[in-house]
């Protein structure tokens, strides 16, 4: 299955994967909300920019998924500080995740730059930020 997965702009996400210093993922709620139990290893992920621009601009393969169970609190915050190296979150994302009941983690393999194409938003009735979408030919 393809996804396609917004990165912050802000924290400069897609900057630091195309260096390779982040290798990893994080996704978390305080419910199961996707990507929990919607992705699989060697599922495409393919990254667009929370900036506006509307263009998925790479790729990568999920290499290991982690879906946590229920957390604590303690917990949370234990299991993200343990991946800090691979997730490189700034301040913002760090107080995003840390607490949450419910993460998941995806080592990226095989990063790629594509050629920047648009897909078309409107398919999809929720504005999350992780849209699994079948085959990603069907939007581009």
């Amino acid at each position: 299955m393809d996804h396609i997965v917004y990165l912050d702009y802000k924290a400069k996400e897609l900057e630091n994967l195309r260096s390779g210093r982040k290798t990893m993922l994080i996704r978390g709620a305080m419910g199961r909300k996707l990507p929990h139990g919607r992705i699989g290893e060697n599922d495409t992920l393919y990254f667009a920019e929370n900036n506006g621009d509307g263009l998925v601009k790479a790729k990568a393969t999920a290499h290991k998924i982690f879906c946590s169970g229920k957390l604590s609190r303690e917990e949370s915050i234990a299991l993200v500080d343990s991946f800090r190296d691979k997730l490189m979150l700034n301040t913002d994302l760090r107080k995003r995740f840390r607490g949450k009941r419910y993460l998941v983690l995806i080592t990226l393999s095989n990063f790629t730059d594509i050629k920047p194409a648009r897909f078309n938003r409107d398919a999809f009735g929720n504005m999350d930020d992780w849209l699994p979408v079948g085959r990603i030919e069907d939007l581009l």
